[in-house]
């Protein structure tokens, strides 16, 4: 009987995952962070089974080296959820670099050192993308409303997953210490199964969420004098309104921003000031009553009223359909016929 490691499976199941990434977009729509995110994963589970599969040794400074180039990674996909002139790393991308160089340093000189690197390393860029989620949703600015929830949970999940591997690192070491690595090598396939496969996974659910390029956007980047919430609130309605703009499925904070001309950020301040909740609640608000009115007064489905009010995937429409009005979009319906019946 053919041995597979369990790595190749996790191997497979990464390439299907990039395989549907890429499925459908087209080369000048696709986000190739979170696609060299999921294909490094891959390449690196592919590695871990020729290594403990089949003791092929030589391939032992190969892993930490791949190991490496994953949480920089990890973090330049999240960022590409962001507006440029937003992001903390602007002009200093060349040194999410270092962990790699420096890894393959140790590999050369010191190779002792290299699970207490990775262990710093993988916690750091754990904390940095807890860091980039402190400010809710609203700070993938650059993801579409309707998938900003679903990006967030992800940008969480995969945090955790950078601290899953930083403990199966440690696990590593201490195996070294107390039994000279007699587990290491069923410590490192769990740790590929479990780490790498999270980390695909939210990659994949973040990169749907991403919006699509704009085409000729103008960037509106002067900013606006005092205005007070109540102003800022009532331009974004009306523009949500006159305008439709709640309908677009691929509207951003970012873009929303761009058509006020008002920087996110106050945007978002004045939206939860004033709302109580993030910009995508608020949008998903405006989307929803749409949908309500659709139900109310037309007898097209309920798929086409999930349509035409901005929304693209039913399990979004449902939780943001129950969170508004405490009903399923059908039962809401129901009601809705009956209350008319009965006036």
């Amino acid at each position: 009987m053919i041995f597979l490691p369990l790595p190749f499976v996790v191997a497979l199941l990464l390439l299907i995952l990039l395989v549907f990434m890429l499925r459908g977009d087209e080369p000048a729509k696709r986000n190739w962070a979170f696609l060299s995110l999921v294909a490094l994963c891959a390449l690196q589970s592919v590695v871990v089974g020729l290594r403990w599969g089949y003791d092929l040794a030589a391939l032992r400074f190969a892993l930490p080296v791949l190991a490496s180039g994953v949480p920089p990674l990890v973090l330049a996909s999240f960022h590409s959820l962001i507006r440029s002139d937003e992001r903390s790393i602007t002009g200093a991308g060349w040194l999410h670099a270092t962990p790699t160089i420096g890894v393959l340093t140790l590999v050369l000189i010191t190779p002792r050192y290299i699970d207490f690197a990775l262990i710093v390393e993988y916690v750091g860029y754990a904390l940095a993308l807890l860091n980039l989620a402190r400010t809710g949703t609203d700070a993938l600015d650059e993801a579409r409303f309707e998938g900003a929830v679903a990006a967030y949970r992800a940008l969480v999940i995969a945090a955790f997953s950078l601290c899953l591997s930083a403990l199966f690192d440690l696990a590593i070491m201490l195996d070294f210490e107390w039994t000279k690595g007699a587990n290491i090598g069923l410590i490192v396939s769990n740790a590929n199964m479990l780490g790498l496969l999270f980390i695909g996974v939210t990659a994949m659910v973040a990169d749907r969420a991403r919006a699509f390029p704009a085409a000729n956007a103008i960037v509106n980047e002067e900013p606006v004098s005092v205005l007070r919430d109540r102003e800022i609130l009532d331009r974004i309605d009306h523009l949500l309104v006159s305008q439709k703009l709640a309908r677009d499925e691929n509207l951003t904070l970012s873009r929303l921003a761009r058509r006020a001309g008002l920087p996110a950020r106050q945007i978002s301040t004045a939206v939860n000031r004033l709302a109580g909740k993030n910009v995508s609640q608020y949008i998903n608000d405006f989307r929803i009553a749409e949908a309500c009115r659709l139900l109310r007064e037309t007898d097209m489905s309920v798929t086409s009223a999930m349509l035409e009010s901005g929304f693209q995937t039913k399990s979004n429409f449902n939780r943001e359909f129950r969170r508004v009005t405490a009903l399923s979009p059908a039962a809401w319906r129901e009601q809705s016929r009956v209350e008319r019946m009965a006036g």
